[in-house]
């Protein structure tokens, strides 16, 4: 019952998987230790050693962003509207030769046609239609005619508005977004609370939150856009593409350049150069196995 504990279990159970995907194409792979006395070389979760040279890699394994449609406000046409229109080099659908906003407004009407009718008003959360109620313009504007929709309704009720459009919007689209956010203490070296981007080597994410089964994408932090702050670090979001739902149910991946479901294709960017010196490896061996109880 408790959202920490599923964080923890379902953070094991990514890395479990993550570690015997990997392990069936033949790599070694072994955990980093957590926590280490003396100097922490290695901030990922795995170590593993290429087959072909018998070099080691440092691996991070991560997870989506799980409210990001909620976050970009999906709930309403226009930010939707605006979200596709500005990530649309990822989707497949999309023809470039031919006015890209009437495809997405298209693609819309067909698959979420409720945005046409029932939820073609905007929604504003309960802080921002009480803020605006204290304040209201003498002009009348969209904002102000919304809000005045919303006036009389309880946090309870708008945030049920909120999460049935977001439920509908779910059954045909999943945004696939990271939410990469470390610490900055001085002992990691990071000026910022994003991970530097020659922490790990590989970056893994399951996007089992948005796809009905674990299932891992992967790459190579050096070939990701740095952070606008600090060039050395990873920015904390990334669009990494989305997940449509076709009609019949079939989830379809629709996927930037830099993320690749093939872990050897990343594996095979990566600079030799930078392997991990085996004197170096903290390697986490203090895992008990119990036996069947």
């Amino acid at each position: 019952m408790s959202p920490n504990a599923q964080g923890y279990v379902s953070g094991s159970i990514t890395e479990l998987l993550l570690k015997q995907h990997i392990e069936e194409q033949g790599y070694v792979v072994e955990r980093i230790r957590e926590k280490w006395e003396g100097t922490k070389h290695h901030h990922g979760d795995f170590y593993f050693t290429d087959k072909k040279s018998d070099l080691c890699f440092v691996l991070e394994s991560k997870g989506i962003k799980s409210n990001s449609e909620k976050w970009h406000k999906l709930y309403n046409r226009a930010s939707l509207v605006k979200f596709l229109y500005n990530n649309h080099a990822v989707i497949k659908w999309i023809d470039r030769k031919k006015d890209i906003e009437n495809q997405i407004a298209d693609w819309i009407r067909i698959n979420l046609p409720k945005f046409y009718d029932e939820y073609q008003t905007t929604l504003y959360e309960y802080e921002e239609v009480q803020k605006v109620l204290q304040n209201m313009p003498k002009r009348e504007t969209d904002k102000s005619r919304a809000i005045q929709k919303l006036e009389n309704c309880s946090r309870e009720q708008i945030g049920e508005m909120i999460a049935e459009r977001l439920r509908y919007i779910q059954s045909k689209i999943g945004v696939l977004e990271t939410h990469f956010v470390s610490g900055t203490s001085g002992r990691n070296e990071r000026t910022q609370a994003t991970p530097r981007k020659d922490e790990f080597h590989v970056i893994a994410v399951d996007i089992f939150l948005r796809y009905p089964e674990h299932r891992f994408l992967f790459a190579n932090p050096q070939l990701l856009d740095s952070s606008n702050d600090n060039v050395a670090h990873l920015k904390q979001n990334y669009i990494m593409g989305f997940v449509f739902t076709a009609n019949d149910g079939t989830p379809e991946l629709h996927l930037s350049d830099e993320w690749l479901e093939n872990f050897e294709d990343v594996v095979e960017s990566l600079d030799r150069q930078t392997a991990v010196n085996p004197l170096e490896k903290q390697i986490d061996s203090r895992n008990v196995v119990y036996g069947e109880i």
